[in-house]
């Protein structure tokens, strides 16, 4: 009967060690051989990628910043030429995105000398404010109303800054001294002085005379 020496420590270890080397070769074989390809596949979906996005149609820039700005009840306050307070409201204002001082309303209301006995309002169905010059452009059933009468018209100029007030349409205007009609017609100094031009026709009232005479 024959009797096989056993492995000592030392073999153990060394067949240990052997086979870890073989297993690390056959690592670096693998490797080898997939490495390239790895490289070529990232490289060929890097051009493809490249290309793809080359042929892709450009997205429009985003007009965001070209949308108009909207205001909900604006307030644009200010003072005339000799001081005095004047506020323009409206339901709605819009901001022309091109020329940002033009202001686009809905049913402005000026009110001018607002801290003064007897201030002027004036409104309409739309207007256009301009900023920069304090004018107000009136359109659409414009109303101008002080203690001294009330004017209508279709269409009125208004500058802030000076109180002048024109339009070249028809105007009719009533008060307590009579009625007046006219095609053109322009206000200055706050109502101070009035004028009117074309087809000038007036009603004027009788002056009562004082109770008892």
């Amino acid at each position: 009967m024959s009797v096989e020496a056993l492995p000592t420590t030392a073999q153990v270890a060394r067949d240990r060690t052997i086979e870890r080397w073989r297993r690390r070769s056959r690592v670096i074989r693998v490797l080898r051989v997939l490495g390239p390809a790895s490289i070529a596949a990232i490289l060929l979906g890097l051009v493809v990628s490249v290309a793809l996005n080359a042929i892709k149609p450009t997205a429009e820039p985003s007009q965001e910043s070209n949308q108009p700005i909207r205001l909900i009840k604006p307030h644009f306050q200010g003072r005339d030429g000799r001081g005095r307070a004047f506020v323009v409201t409206a339901i709605t204002a819009t901001r022309d995105p091109q020329e940002y001082q033009k202001v686009y309303l809905d049913h402005p209301d000026l009110v001018t000398d607002i801290q003064g006995p007897d201030p002027t309002h004036i409104t309409s169905r739309s207007g256009i404010f301009h900023e920069n010059t304090g004018v107000l452009e009136a359109s659409g059933d414009v109303r101008m109303a002080d203690s001294k009468g009330v004017f209508q018209t279709e269409a009125s100029v208004f500058d802030t800054k000076t109180g002048q007030l024109s339009g070249s349409g028809p105007v009719h205007g009533q008060g307590a001294l009579g009625q007046i009609d006219a095609t053109s017609y322009g206000v200055y100094d706050k109502g101070d002085q009035m004028e009117f031009h074309g087809r000038v026709h007036t009603v004027l009232n009788p002056k009562q005379k004082p109770a008892g005479r």
